[in-house]
């Protein structure tokens, strides 16, 4: 049986100006976790010789706290050993990440259209930048609102109206994945708003009877269409 591909057109104009999400938008997030835990993993077998990869997996899977499990289990084999220094190695390292399937493609046919695209992305400066930079998407946005350099997170509309604000006049579209956080400020803002649909490995479980409700919902990057 052929699966029937619903495609979203958007038209683009002289006054286009498209926003994106970062986490689980642009990248599957469950990938950074991943990426964490390798190098985590890798430290760990440095001074025990047991890798314990696959069962940090199953902890997390089941809902454990992870760091605290590995700084309880083997703080004699690594000494002074804690989660905070964990979760800085977590969030500090330079992660094996890459883009969604036809993420890069919408990003170059915007590029060839000229139509310019910023980022908006919660979370740590120095986290995100690594992201990014692990990624090749610096040279694609004309401006990144990180949450801990702007001074504030979504869904507050600060963090929006700076595109606004600096580029009077657009027709602002956002593509997001998250329906708790992403939606709320730029559809109150009368931007066109997109939802990612999870494939059921996002971070956070998205639900579509919000009031922030995206006004359109994809599978996939390749249903957009521009035109």
């Amino acid at each position: 049986m052929t699966m029937k591909c619903l495609f979203m057109q958007i038209e683009i104009k002289p006054n286009s100006f498209f926003v994106f999400d970062l986490d689980d938008t642009l990248y599957p997030e469950i990938e950074f976790l991943r990426s964490g835990f390798r190098v985590i993993a890798r430290q760990l077998e440095q001074r025990t010789g047991t890798n314990v990869y696959e069962e940090m997996w199953v902890r997390y899977r089941a809902g454990e706290n992870v760091f605290a499990w590995i700084a309880g289990q083997y703080q004699d084999q690594w000494p002074g050993l804690t989660v905070a220094q964990l979760l800085k190695i977590y969030r500090e390292h330079e992660p094996e990440i890459q883009l969604r399937l036809g993420a890069i493609d919408l990003l170059n046919r915007l590029a060839a259209m000229k139509v310019p695209a910023g980022l908006i992305t919660d979370g740590r400066s120095i986290t995100q930048r690594n992201k990014l930079k692990a990624l090749y998407l610096h040279d694609y946005f004309t401006d990144t609102i990180i949450s801990e350099e702007f001074g504030s997170e979504k869904p507050a509309e600060r963090n929006y109206r700076y595109f606004e604000e600096k580029y009077p006049g657009r027709q602002f579209t956002y593509i997001g994945d998250n329906t708790t956080k992403d939606f709320l400020a730029p559809a109150k803002l009368g931007w066109f708003t997109c939802c990612l649909k999870s494939d059921g490995n996002n971070i956070h479980t998205q639900v579509f009877d919000l009031p922030s409700c995206p006004a359109a919902v994809i599978n996939s990057f390749d249903e957009i269409q521009l035109t």
